[in-house]
């Protein structure tokens, strides 16, 4: 795809458990301030009520608390689990946020990552998927302007009607793909946005990728329109100056966030493989799940998927994991936003051009100035007798 747009996926994870939550927050908030210096497009926020690691049960408070203290970046729920919630107060909220941010947020919507967090609302964990259906229905319905009456076992509504429109013509909402048909299946239906969580290793993406085929055969059964455009796909990278380096990086942080998604997330396709860290390094960077090496290795993996895509994707979202120190990761950061996004964008296309054009004349230009500049001193030392 042209002109592709690049962001961050912040769950945020702040493993191992047992950190200052305040501490955890002012770095998520650093790191947000200055991917908004360096132009990215997009963050993610996620919500989890449990286990301790993943620290933003609100995404919304999170934005509407991020967004003065940026300039352009914009926002999104990533994601919002839409079972746990009221679809009108949402719906309400969301509308609200996206006055508040001038335009600047996305809606993000899941069925709950977290098991527990389901299991101490009441909530089933074999209900989530079906709930998130019925409850988009719902959802857009209300984001539409019209008056709702729904009973669930969730919630009743009684002619509900939010009393507010978008900032701007339309609101965007996106759902979650992760292993099941779901997310496309609502997304086709809606003609929403599609967020695909952990594509990018080899075997999940040839799952993943399916998924597409899902939400072309549902827009073309309700009349929407499936936007490759508007497609995101999510994985992790840390990238330094050298492999090396970067390998040396992440011995900061990659095995406790391994450790994390082995013996707590309940997320079977994202579990770590191996309990060294050579083994764990491997799995990340041998199944195509992410990187961990230097800008030319993050943009051969996004080749790659986009190659693998069949088609194309619209933006890549880069996994924020604290893999690295703090430093580290900003310096990752700032490598991808100088070397790694100019290579999908437009924006220096001209300037290699001209660079080309300078190389090309060099030759013929150089010798010009070369003797422009021993004519004017000739002429000097010639009126000076």
């Amino acid at each position: 795809m042209a002109n592709m747009k690049f962001g961050i996926f912040m769950a945020p994870f702040h493993t191992p458990a047992g950190q200052d939550p305040t501490s955890a927050y002012v770095r998520d908030i650093e790191v947000v301030q200055l991917l908004d210096k360096l132009g990215y497009d997009e963050v993610w926020i996620g919500e989890h009520h449990s286990s301790g690691n993943e620290l933003v049960p609100d995404p919304m408070m999170f934005i509407a608390h991020l967004a003065p203290q940026t300039r352009n970046i914009k926002f999104a729920t990533g994601v919002l689990s839409l079972p746990y919630h009221n679809p009108f107060h949402v719906a309400d909220s969301a509308l609200f946020l996206d006055h508040l941010t001038r335009g600047r947020f996305i809606l993000g919507l899941g069925p709950g990552a977290l098991p527990q967090d389901a299991t101490m609302i009441g909530l089933e964990i074999e209900e989530q998927r079906g709930a998130l259906e019925e409850d988009t229905d719902v959802l857009m319905r209300l984001l539409a302007g019209e008056a709702v009456t729904a009973d669930t076992p969730r919630y009743r509504l009684r002619n509900a009607q939010t009393q507010y429109s978008p900032f701007n013509d339309e609101l965007e909402v996106a759902v979650a793909a992760i292993s099941s048909p779901t997310g496309p299946r609502i997304a086709g239906k809606h003609g929403l946005s599609l967020l695909s969580i952990g594509a990018t290793a080899k075997a999940g993406f040839d799952v993943l990728a399916s998924h597409w085929d899902v939400m072309e055969e549902r827009a073309a059964e309700f009349g929407t329109t499936a936007d490759r455009s508007r497609w995101r796909l999510v994985g992790p990278m840390h990238i330094a100056e050298t492999r090396e380096q970067a390998i040396e990086n992440v011995r900061f942080g990659l095995e406790s966030w391994c450790a994390y998604t082995q013996d707590v997330l309940a997320v079977p396709h994202f579990r770590a493989a191996g309990r060294t860290f050579e083994e764990r390094l491997a799995w990340v960077t041998e199944s195509g799940l992410g990187v961990i090496g230097t800008p030319d290795d993050a943009i051969e993996q996004i080749e790659r998927l986009v190659a693998q895509s069949n088609g194309g994707f619209g933006s890549y979202l880069i996994q924020h994991a604290e893999w690295a120190d703090p430093a580290a990761t900003r310096r990752s950061y700032e490598l991808f936003a100088q070397h790694v996004k100019p290579q999908f964008q437009n924006r220096a296309t001209r300037l290699r051009a001209a660079e080309q054009r300078s190389i090309d004349q060099w030759a013929e230009l150089g010798d010009r100035v070369e003797k422009a500049v021993q004519a004017a001193t000739d002429k000097h030392f010639a009126e000076r007798k």
